[in-house]
């Protein structure tokens, strides 16, 4: 090998060298561009520019003003902000269509990290202090079983991230009177398994002796 084809390999190098580099710097400067334009909508909280993606990025506290701009624009003219702190467990009070008062708390969750029992307690222990007919508690993420069985037994309505995900396909569709037909449906009532008995282990056990 000659002094030229050693110069021909090293400059072949350099040059990929420079080309690897070009092509890193310039996928972090869309990166970096794709996670600016995204703050920048967070910051805006538009309902019509938001994605699932921005809200499994948002923090609690961002994800309650953005459902307060999410359920005015859709509508909802009476709805109030509570305060961040002391807010005895709601988070939004809107009116209705029906002109019912609803509370309802958010609940910011990655999507595998489920929603207890907590959530259900805290929004319908508000309702009394709020003068509340109605309670939801609306997620990013799912409930678990005995959540679920818990706001059953106390008409409680549960939003989950499928239903967050309809909500903002609708309200982008300007179907927001679809949205709220979500938003007001009844919830799933279940019985409680205490509703025919003090004991119902011990009804149980009767029926099986039977």
């Amino acid at each position: 090998m000659n002094i030229n084809q050693i110069f021909d390999q090293y400059s072949l190098g350099i040059y990929v060298l420079i080309a690897v580099v070009a092509l890193l710097i310039i996928i972090l400067t869309i990166k970096s561009l794709s996670r600016r334009r995204a703050r920048i909508r967070r910051q805006q909280l538009d309902p019509y520019r938001i994605t699932m993606d921005d809200i499994d990025q948002m923090e609690g506290s961002e994800f309650e003003r953005y459902l307060y701009r999410f359920f005015t624009e859709l509508g909802y003219e009476d709805t109030y902000k509570t305060q961040s702190s002391g807010d005895f467990g709601a988070d939004l009070v809107f009116t209705d269509r029906e002109g019912v008062r609803n509370v309802l708390q958010a609940k910011c969750y990655a999507e595998h990290n489920k929603i207890g029992l907590s959530a259900v307690q805290e929004i319908y222990s508000s309702m009394r202090y709020y003068e509340a007919d109605k309670c939801i508690v609306l997620t990013s993420s799912y409930f678990t079983k005995a959540c679920e069985t818990l706001a059953g037994v106390n008409a409680v309505k549960l939003l989950d991230r499928n239903d967050l995900i309809q909500l903002i396909e609708d309200f982008k569709s300007n179907d927001h009177e679809e949205a709220m037909d979500i938003i007001e449906s009844e919830p799933q009532i279940l019985l409680s398994p205490w509703k025919q008995s003090t004991n119902p282990r011990q009804s149980q056990r009767t029926r099986k002796s039977r």
